[in-house]
């Protein structure tokens, strides 16, 4: 029997999901952060369950190939990047293997898997970063926890929006602001988030508050604006819920715009606090390539963008297709998508503002139908009365974006079993150093 507190030297048989090392003990499973598969290594159990456990790693007694000195000093106690102990092939390698053994689980396994699309750099890569605020320090949470752990130098951030936000927290705490208490529900900085276009150079600041005024604020643009010429918008949010969302859903523009510009491949696009924007813009134009490139369109189509954003693929589909149709729940994100159909001299694109799973049954109804559908939910994949409504139009194509190979085995299995085929499924490697893994399928109807 596997007890807490007692070590115990094991090997690493498999990584999980999340990138930790799986070790079997009489069949008993343990879970250790840090440990690489192939590795022999020493651990102290510190959650011992009936079935499972999970370990500190003590100490590596056999080392694998794969295994290479993580670049941040942070990394052991940070919960950001959880693969950073791997070279970047391994990473890949990791990835794909997630992919295929996630698929597999819900019968997917006979099918085209490509290889994952890599990145050059894959450092510096983000264009947003949320920071929280907490006792005197901003930085990132710890694994499993909300304390935070002060971080100088974020290594997967944009280096200029880590400055900023660094220095934006400086600058607020020497004018006597203070940091939000979840405990005691008082105080004011929760968090801090930047967003940067990486082709644009703008800078959005955004200041997330319990609600009160900020102390000084004048004096507080003044000064950040002056060490900043690249920012463009400065923004408070008032979150005053008591709740781990971390943003709400009130801003205020204190200086500048209430928005930022970004370039991504030939289209400009403004991007607001709230609305979603793929955070690794260079993957993200490999992404939407690809994934309309696999789509084989020929220019007659109609297309259904759906999650669409801030019409970021409604954009680069509207060269390809008659007519698009893009759905999305945040207002917000539907006014910039609108706005940024206008920029760029677009006039095939038609955004609607709700949610997904109740506008298109009622489109479908009122005749309205695609001849290829795009769908790039949120981690909780695809509502049902959407993918049944899908079903009954019976598009000749499907393109399922998806940053959740769970929910996305789940949406593949019912669509197979209701009359798609999938043909292609395609890794893409939007969030280096981290457990994340994005994909592409392309389905077929029969």
């Amino acid at each position: 029997m596997v007890s807490k507190n007692e070590e115990y030297i094991v090997d690493i048989v498999d990584n999980g999901t999340d990138g930790e090392g799986i070790a079997k003990i009489d069949g008993y499973t343990l879970f250790i952060n840090g440990a690489i598969k192939g590795e022999k290594v020493k651990t102290l159990v510190v959650k011992a369950n009936k079935t499972y456990g999970y370990g500190k790693l003590i100490e590596i007694i056999k080392s694998s190939n794969d295994r290479e000195e993580p670049i941040c000093p942070h990394f052991k106690k940070c919960g950001g990047c959880a693969l950073q102990h791997m070279t970047y092939e391994a990473q890949m390698r990791f990835k794909e293997e997630k992919v295929k053994k996630t698929l597999a689980k819900f019968g997917i396994a006979n099918t085209n898997f490509e290889p994952i699309i890599g990145m050059g750099i894959p450092y510096n890569y983000r264009n947003k970063a949320q920071y929280p605020c907490q006792n005197g320090k901003i930085g990132f949470y710890s694994q499993r926890s909300h304390e935070v752990i002060e971080n100088d130098y974020c290594y997967i951030q944009d280096e200029e929006a880590d400055k900023l936000a660094k220095r934006a927290f400086e600058l607020l705490m020497e004018l006597g602001n203070i940091c939000y208490d979840e405990t005691i529900r008082s105080g004011l900085l929760r968090h801090i988030m930047v967003r940067v276009g990486k082709n644009s150079g703008e800078l959005m600041l955004v200041i997330i508050t319990n609600g009160n005024d900020i102390i000084d604020k004048e004096e507080f643009i003044s000064k950040i604006t002056g060490e900043f010429p690249s920012l463009k918008s400065v923004i408070q949010n008032i979150n005053n819920d008591n709740t781990n969302i971390i943003m709400g859903k009130k801003c205020i523009t204190l200086f500048g715009q209430d928005h930022i510009v970004d370039i991504l491949g030939d289209y400009k696009f403004n991007i607001s606090p709230l609305s979603f924007y793929q955070v690794n813009p260079v993957q993200t134009e490999a992404l939407y390539n690809s994934a309309i490139e696999m789509a084989n369109l020929i220019g007659s189509e109609t297309a259904f963008d759906l999650y669409c954003g801030i019409g970021t693929i409604s954009t680069f589909l509207s060269a390809k297709c008659k007519k698009v149709y893009g759905v999305e729940i945040v207002p917000e994100a539907i006014e910039d998508a609108k706005e940024n159909a206008k920029i760029n001299e677009i006039n095939n694109i038609d955004y609607r503002c709700g949610a997904a799973e109740e506008l298109i049954p009622t489109m479908y109804e009122e005749g309205i139908s695609a001849d290829v559908v795009f769908v790039d939910p949120p981690r909780k994949g695809c509502d049902q009365a959407l993918l049944d409504t899908i079903i009954k139009m019976k598009p000749e194509k499907m393109v399922y974006i998806s940053c959740n190979v769970a929910t996305l085995g789940r949406d593949l299995q019912y669509l197979i079993e209701n009359g798609f085929e999938l043909k292609i499924v395609q890794p893409v490697d939007q969030f280096p150093q981290t457990a994340h893994v994005e994909c592409i399928c392309v389905l077929e109807g029969r």
